[in-house]
Parts: structure tokens; sequence; C-alpha cells
């Protein structure tokens, strides 16, 4: 018996103005496979129940990008990095989802990125690409380096971290998206420090709960307006040692 995710039409309208098309619903359902299958090998999600999966994954990942979902004020082609990427999320359901755009996905793990090169081969995405590094280090990168259009991070550390990791990355004009669970105005004033430093604007705070289970998430969409200062990224490990 294979698990078959639910399909969710009227909740991806009511809540995204999206639904997934044939193809799409076809390699989400497929990308569950083989993720359930990776967990046997290595650790890769505790969340494999198809409900659970579908909110927490897939409907949680294409939440942060809702705008790219259905406005066309992005560059018709953006470039994206996400950073941390893990098992693929949010970066594997953007590619699938978002088909004009090309996405890296950046893990310092090999194991998980050997992982996402076949998946990425098994669901013949062609606009994803791999990379196995840190964000320190690549946003110190020329290639790397003011290149994206939007950089997503989820679930690492701080969030004045998660601006230090994504906004030397971006162009001028460039978003970063990060993704959290609870949010406090603390934080808010942790984060407003750290983007003043580098070349970034809090754009909007986004507060939601989750369509199945009610869960509080907060999306943080900072754009970039200034050049980051050539000493970020800082060296590895200082970002989330001594965050800004």
């Amino acid at each position: 018996m294979t698990n078959l995710l639910p399909e969710m039409a009227e909740i991806w309208q009511q809540t995204l103005n999206w639904q997934p098309s044939v193809q799409q619903q076809t390699q989400l359902q497929k990308l569950y496979e083989l993720i359930l299958e990776g967990n046997r090998q290595q650790n890769l999600t505790r969340i494999v129940e198809p409900q659970e999966f579908w909110e927490k994954h897939l409907w949680d990942s294409l939440r942060g990008i809702a705008p790219l979902l259905s406005a066309n004020f992005y560059p018709a082609s953006p470039a994206i990095i996400d950073i941390g990427t893990g098992a693929g999320f949010p970066g594997v359901p953007v590619a699938i989802t978002v088909p004009n755009c090309t996405i890296t996905l950046l893990d310092s793990t090999r194991k998980k990125i050997i992982f996402l090169d076949n998946i990425l081969n098994e669901l013949a995405l062609t606009n994803a690409k791999t990379i196995v590094s840190r964000a320190e280090e690549i946003g110190q990168h020329p290639q790397h380096r003011r290149a994206y259009d939007i950089a997503l991070i989820r679930a690492v550390g701080a969030a004045s971290v998660c601006a230090e990791y994504t906004l030397p990355l971006l162009k001028q004009g460039g978003l970063a998206i990060i993704y959290r669970g609870n949010w406090t105005k603390e934080e808010t004033t942790d984060l407003q420090n750290a983007v003043n430093q580098l070349g970034g604007v809090i754009e909007l705070i986004e507060k939601f709960t989750t369509p199945l289970s009610d869960s509080i998430r907060h999306c943080l969409y900072v754009r970039k307006v200034a050049n980051t200062a050539l000493n970020f990224p800082r060296a590895v490990g200082v970002p989330s040692q001594k965050p800004l």
C-alpha cells in the first residue's frame, strides 16, 4: 500500500489562491515517497504521516512564497537559494511549483545533498541544483554573493543569524524569506538591529495558522536595500555564536 498524500485542492485554493497541476501533484506525491524511502537510510524527517507531511512540509514550504505563486511583480525567472535545505524544504516544493525559477539547494551535509541529487533526478527537476557548503562560505564567494533574487531559510538559528546568512547573497532589491514558528517583539528588535547592519529592511512580519492543525507560523520578509558590508557574513560558526 503506497502512502497517498491528500490532494487538498480546496485548501490550496483558499489559502494560497493556487493549486497544483496534475503533473505537480504527481511530483509532490513522488517526493513524499522518495523521502519515506530515504528515511530508512538516514534521518531526514520525523514527519511521515500523509496529512502531517502535506501540512508541515508542503503547505508550509509554499506558504512562505505565496506572493510568487500568484503575483507577477518578481523577476519573471527568479534566482532563488534555499539555505540549510536539509531534506529539501522549502526548496524542492518551490522548484516543483515555480517552474520558471532556478533554485540552488545549499546544505553543509554531503549525505543530504547526495540524497537531494537523486530526488532532483527522479523528479526530473532541471531548474534546481545543489551545493555542499556553509552559508558563511558561499556568502563570501564571488559567484554567489549578490547573485540571488530570493533567499529562503527555514528552521535555522536565530532570525538575526538568518539575516546574516541571507542578505549577502541577495541582489539589491532582493528578498529574504525567513520561516519561523513562534515570534516575539524582542525578536523583532534583534532582527531590526541585524538588518540595519546588513543593508536590509523588514518589509513584513506575517502571522498565520496552518490549515489542518491550526499551528501558529510566521514568515519574515526582509528586503535588501543597500550593499552588505564586506565583513558579512562573518567566519563559519561566528554568526550563531555571536549573533548581531
